[in-house]
């Protein structure tokens, strides 16, 4: 799986500037869009104009727990240093694209149509003794044993979704309102891969040029795909090629918003909760695979020291995984299926809007998931917490957002709208000033009248 680690890195180096936190620090703007909406369905009943339409938004987030951001520029290899010591190599991609919406605001409702794509893929947990032996045909030690008692993955995925979006006041007089919103999505999914491998307890050993693997009891692995990634996953256009698949899925945002009022347009304190990404999806494809098997690798007479991990330097897709363990004899197949469906990243969701002085706000932002990421037929998401100072002068608004999660840690970000345009990162300050392993981007236009 050489292959892979390669596209991962240039992926890496090709999106520089690009965190996992979505359009932070705009989607919590006090002049409400349908980014807010997107973030908490209740809030398009807060549009701050009648209509708006969304012409494009595009965000782009990386992060990992290995490579800084100086390492991008420096002379060093990137493949060994996301395999360097002893920690699980944790990686994650997240594209957003959010496409032609249009939302508009009658009497107290909200109603919104948006729609969105998905790309991400992730490394989760992946045992760097294993990863350096591939990625440099051997290990450098005669001996390497390791026990690891989670779940390996490498996940890869895009849909696209259509969101049908209403929401209302309950309460809403001079002093407060309380409003409720829901979304219904129709879900389109495109492609998946997932390569799941727990409980691996084994020993690499070194013999020549080669590094050999056996293990020390069987393990638990899955193989799925679907769409492009079925053929291949070590190129960015492979997650583009089908983003948009066939309806086969529907999930659902809740959401509530509090406003303590200062005026009647305007609030001293605003506070949302949502739940998100309610549902599943169900990958249907001509060359669709889902098995489940007992990998256990022994030495036999064609392979006196096990499995050869060089035999994965070419490797480009995962059915060729699959081959080559299984011709070797090391896969013991439990059960399998063509179709199979797959569980969204569900979040709960909770901010605070405070007003400081006038045209000054700071929020707070906590995102927590609800499903577990160690799941075969889980797409992955991220705990994040974050503040955000911000500066709205109506037309021009400014803001620094400050953020936390569970893979690259703390990083520190700036956005700017200008009109309907805005451009922002999550992590830009701390990338240039304290070699931050996470890089992001986002930029969109929208349009707001009446």
């Amino acid at each position: 799986m050489k292959n892979l680690k390669i596209a991962i890195l240039l992926g890496i180096s090709s999106f520089v500037g690009y965190s996992q936190d979505h359009f932070s620090g705009i989607s919590t703007s006090n002049r409400v869009g349908i980014l807010n909406g997107i973030l908490n369905p209740a809030e398009y009943s807060n549009l701050s104009k009648k209509f708006e339409v969304n012409l494009y938004g595009i965000s782009i987030d990386i992060n990992n727990n290995k490579i800084g951001f100086s390492d991008l520029t420096s002379n060093n290899n990137l493949q060994d240093l996301i395999f360097k010591g002893k920690d699980p190599v944790n990686l994650n991609f997240d594209g957003q694209i959010v496409g032609p919406s249009v939302a508009i605001k009658l009497l107290k409702w909200g109603f919104a149509i948006t729609t969105k794509a998905n790309l991400k893929f992730d490394l989760m947990n992946i045992d760097p003794n294993i990863g350096n032996a591939i990625n440099n045909n051997n290990i450098g030690a005669a001996l390497t044993v390791f026990n690891n008692n989670f779940n390996q993955r490498l996940i890869g995925t895009s849909y696209g979704e259509v969101g049908f979006s209403i929401a209302r006041p309950i309460i809403d007089n001079d002093k407060n309102s309380f409003s409720a919103g829901v979304t219904l999505k129709l879900l389109f999914p495109g492609s998946y891969s997932n390569f799941g491998l727990k409980d691996l307890n084994g020993t690499i050993t070194q013999v020549g040029s080669a590094a050999y693997l056996t293990t020390n009891q069987p393990a638990n692995l899955n193989i799925a795909y679907s769409g492009s990634l079925a053929n291949s996953f070590s190129n960015f256009s492979d997650y583009t090629k089908s983003i948009y698949g066939g309806l086969n899925g529907i999930a659902s945002d809740i959401g509530f918003t509090y406003k303590w009022k200062d005026g009647p347009s305007k609030y001293k304190i605003k506070a949302g909760l949502a739940i998100r990404n309610i549902g599943s999806m169900t990958y249907k494809d001509n060359n669709n695979s889902s098995t489940n098997y007992i990998l256990n690798i022994q030495p036999n007479s064609a392979n006196p020291n096990g499995l050869n991990l060089n035999l994965f330097s070419n490797v480009n897709n995962l059915n060729n995984v699959e081959n080559i363990l299984y011709n070797n004899g090391y896969l013991t197949k439990i059960n399998g299926q063509k179709d199979f469906k797959v569980n969204l990243p569900t979040l709960l969701t909770f901010y605070s809007d405070i007003k400081i002085a006038s045209k000054i706000y700071i929020t707070g932002y906590l995102q927590n998931k609800l499903k577990n990421d160690t799941n075969n037929n889980q797409i992955t998401a991220l705990n994040i917490v974050s503040v955000t100072p911000r500066i709205n002068l109506g037309f021009f608004e400014t803001y620094v957002p400050i953020s936390n999660n569970q893979i690259s840690g703390t990083t520190v970000g700036f956005g700017f709208r200008l009109g309907g345009f805005y451009l922002g990162s999550n992590s830009i300050i701390s990338s240039i000033t304290s070699n931050a392993k996470q890089a992001d981007i986002y930029t969109g236009f929208r349009w707001s009248f009446l």
